[in-house]
């Protein structure tokens, strides 16, 4: 799967407590909903790692989006 990043994203992930908050410019929101498009046509078992050091603002936690079936 290849991932089409928009010029200019930003994208940041937090935990705190048991919620999960991702924060984004309109490029990230538009990044990230291409990825989970494209993510749905996969096979079952397929995923992305997105963190700080692979895409994310730095202090990110990781985030997993993963097709089940």
């Amino acid at each position: 799967m290849r991932i089409w990043w928009e010029d200019g994203f930003e994208i940041r992930a937090a935990i705190c407590g048991d919620e999960v908050t991702i924060s984004a410019n309109r490029e990230g929101m538009v990044s990230l909903a291409n990825i989970l498009l494209d993510l749905a046509e996969e096979q079952p078992g397929a995923h992305v790692h997105l963190d700080e050091y692979n895409s994310l603002e730095n202090g990110s936690c990781e985030l997993i989006f993963e097709r089940v079936e």
